[in-house]
């Protein structure tokens, strides 16, 4: 019997690479639902190729302009405009898996409606977890979940650590994340306040969206995927290091009591993670090309320099700090990315205005969807004056 696909974010590089994966099983897969945020175009290409029951735009015009579409064509996807769409899809009862493709704090909801309802979670939106923590982890924990990492990196640590968690304690040192060091890991750091938007997205290996290259300029979206490994293997925080390896080939490691490391190794491929959470324990074709190790140039390692990539650091400290900590830096990151790419901010500002907020927001600890959303809120505020405080 085919699984039922939910694919949330498929017109973004994840939900593509997704569908790709997808459209090579046709005899495994079946695409329920997709969700977007404004791509109406690219929507209506997918539900002429893939033909799902449901398609979700963000906001009612999109929506309506994408069932206009699909009326027009001829095509059987039911365009679903009511408040609450995206967990209707996420947890809908014939739904067997979702792609949790959506940035940003935007993904929680439907994420903990997926998690809710006992489903196969492909976790790619990281903010589920580091603005969720331990809210997400318990809503997967009582629906039964099967909670499968995408981001390369905790893939590779889930492929690399033993199958039955109930190990893992007594096994595991620590968790080594690496780290491309995205496209000014040589700038000298008193340059960093000329970096324009456009230099920012130019990510070395890989091609990704806007917000979530500039996190990997700045190397926040390493921060974030700390705080998230934390909650994904349960490890302290001091357990989870990070290294720069700028060609990207060994995905993460594990190392063990016994001094050992267990590494990932791959092409830089989206493809190759979202295969292994589909399928997982099986393995299927992604489409990825394979590792040539006669012509693989050498693989280097550096440390992360504090003085280029300040932000890295916030994820220990968030950590360390009260709950909810890591959910207030994700928002006030988002507003500060948001403001670098319209031209309001300097790229330097980015860390100053994450500082500000932090210093500005004192969580008490968060235990439902609705504290997290109202302090999601509160930090965004908050992060809104400081970014206008520095503004150009």
């Amino acid at each position: 019997m085919k699984q039922k696909i939910t694919v949330l974010g498929s017109t973004g590089s994840i939900g593509k690479n997704t569908l790709d994966v997808v459209a090579r099983h046709p005899d495994r897969y079946e695409v329920f639902a997709l969700s977007a945020a404004t791509q109406v175009d690219l929507m209506l290409q997918q539900c002429a190729q893939f033909k799902p029951r449901f398609a979700v735009m963000a906001s009612a015009p999109h929506a309506q302009l994408l069932a206009e579409k699909i009326k027009q064509n001829g095509l059987p996807t039911s365009v679903l405009q009511a408040q609450g769409a995206l967990e209707i899809i996420a947890s809908h009862e014939e739904v067997d898996a979702v792609m949790a493709a959506i940035v940003g704090a935007a993904g929680l909801s439907p994420c903990l409606a997926a998690a809710r309802a006992g489903k196969r979670l492909l976790l790619a939106n990281k903010e589920a977890l580091v603005v969720g923590g331990n809210v997400f982890m318990r809503a997967v924990r009582e629906g039964g979940a099967t909670l499968l990492p995408i981001d390369s990196e905790h893939s590779a640590i889930f492929q690399c650590l033993p199958e039955d968690p109930a190990c893992w304690a007594e096994r595991v040192d620590s968790i080594l994340l690496t780290a491309s060091g995205g496209p000014f890991r040589t700038r000298a750091p008193e340059t960093l306040a000329q970096i324009t938007p456009e230099q920012a997205c130019a990510h070395p290996n890989f091609s990704m969206g806007r917000k979530i290259s500039v996190d990997s300029a700045t190397m926040m979206n390493k921060a974030l995927e700390v705080i998230e490994a934390r909650w994904l293997f349960d490890l302290a925080p001091e357990q989870i290091k990070v290294v720069i390896h700028p060609q990207q080939i060994i995905h993460s490691m594990v190392q063990f009591k016994d001094a050992s490391i267990l590494a990932q190794l791959g092409t830089p491929d989206m493809r190759v993670p979202i295969a292994c959470g589909l399928a997982w324990p099986e393995r299927i074709e992604s489409g990825a090309s394979r590792l040539d190790f006669a012509a693989l140039a050498a693989l280097t390692f550096e440390e992360a320099d504090v003085r280029r990539f300040p932000g890295l650091h916030l994820s220990w400290q968030a950590l360390n700090a009260p709950e909810g900590t890591t959910a207030v830096l994700n928002a006030a990151n988002e507003v500060a990315v948001e403001a670098f790419l319209t031209g309001k901010l300097r790229f330097d500002h980015i860390h100053a205005v994450n500082l500000a907020t932090l210093d500005a927001v004192q969580p008490s600890k968060p235990d439902s969807l609705e504290s997290l959303l109202a302090l999601d809120a509160n930090a965004r505020v908050a992060a809104q004056r400081a970014a206008a405080a520095l503004a150009l």
